[in-house]
């Protein structure tokens, strides 16, 4: 479907780095994978990333910005409850739940204060609890006309770009490195999301052990540059 001009600048405005939510300071337990000896270079860092996406919490949050969306461009609020309820509850970490719900929060915040729109005041007046990332984006989204398909491959890829950036300062690598990760990943990112378009939510699920396993090491690690 194709993306008209505003809907285009709503998208990068949201998803840029810039957008003050957060996400630089979180690295979704990659700070631990690099101290451990689990990813020590630029393909480590591909693979760890693109088992994450494809078999973790990326396509979690894919198949739960998809359902957000739908419920949300539908106006079914008690739908748009349960799934908000269910996408805090699915982070595997004390952490990952922290990561996901105060960016979560600060992109609710922001948007209705720059960018307000009807979907994200009546959620909020009816939904108390804590908001992942993923639902905010999804409802923000749909709020504002902006179609699920290009708005789930945006927002996949500004969370892949996070991960990356997060590896370049971690590794470290140079940046040129980074875009090359960053490139290598695009056909996963397309991947996911045409997974996550045809998923029910009743079969999401996570099969990346070891990077749940990080997110929770994380957490007493002894030296960190990163709150995740």
């Amino acid at each position: 479907m194709r993306l008209d001009e505003p809907s285009l600048f709503r998208l990068m405005a949201w998803l840029s780095p810039s957008y003050p939510v957060g996400a630089f300071s979180y690295s979704s337990g990659i700070e631990w994978a690099v101290e451990s000896g689990d990813v020590t270079d630029a393909a480590g860092l591909v693979r760890w990333i693109e088992c994450v996406l494809a078999d973790g919490s990326g396509f979690c949050d894919a198949t739960l910005f998809v359902h957000t969306h739908r419920a949300a461009h539908e106006n079914d609020e008690a739908r748009l409850a349960g799934i908000a309820e269910l996408a805090a509850a699915f982070a595997p970490s004390r952490e990952r739940h922290l990561e996901t719900t105060q960016q979560g929060r600060a992109f609710v915040d922001t948007t209705q204060a720059a960018w307000p729109c009807d979907a994200l005041a009546r959620f909020t007046a009816i939904y108390d609890g804590a908001i992942a990332y993923p639902v905010a984006v999804a409802i923000a989204s749909a709020g504002h006309g902006i179609p699920l398909r290009p708005a789930l491959g945006a927002y996949l890829h500004a969370v892949v770009a996070n991960l990356v950036s997060a590896g370049v300062r971690l590794i470290p690598l140079g940046q040129t490195a980074g875009q090359r990760a960053l490139a290598a990943l695009m056909p996963v990112i397309a991947n996911v999301a045409i997974r996550a378009l045809d998923t029910p939510l009743d079969d999401i699920g996570s099969a990346t052990i070891r990077a749940d396993i990080a997110s929770m090491r994380h957490e007493t690690q002894y030296t960190r540059l990163f709150r995740s």
